[in-house]
């Protein structure tokens, strides 16, 4: 399994940006498809956006499509998630996961995931 690690999250007012980065260790990071998720309190985690191993498939969630952007750096293992037009709906603990399978990971089944890093986004 790889093992990932989120940066990146904060404090941010409504229309602001954040880019968040999910660094990965252990196997070989171009292998795996790498998606993000958020889960707001009292709320169930959704998904929120998938890139495949090249970065050149893309799914986003409807509530996320034009304002969150996917990337990748597989010479540095690390996928990114810029968020712009940030709004307070989007407040959440953002997780990145990883698997080679693209419906697992879309599914949230993915076995690999990092320990989460906090959004606010504040009105």
């Amino acid at each position: 399994q790889v093992q990932l690690v989120e940066s990146g999250g904060g404090l941010v007012q409504a229309g602001g940006s954040l880019r968040l980065s999910c660094a990965a260790s252990g196997r070989a990071f171009s292998m795996y498809n790498m998606g993000w998720f958020r889960q707001a309190p009292g709320k169930e985690r959704e998904f929120v956006g998938a890139i495949s191993q090249s970065g050149e498939s893309k799914s986003y969630a409807d509530s996320v499509k034009g304002r969150f952007t996917l990337s990748r750096d597989n010479a540095k293992s690390t996928v990114y998630l810029q968020m712009n037009s940030l709004k307070p709906e989007d407040t959440a603990v953002y997780s990145c996961a990883a698997s080679m399978i693209w419906s697992t990971l879309v599914n949230g089944h993915s076995g690999s995931w990092g320990q989460g890093t906090q959004v606010t986004v504040s009105s």
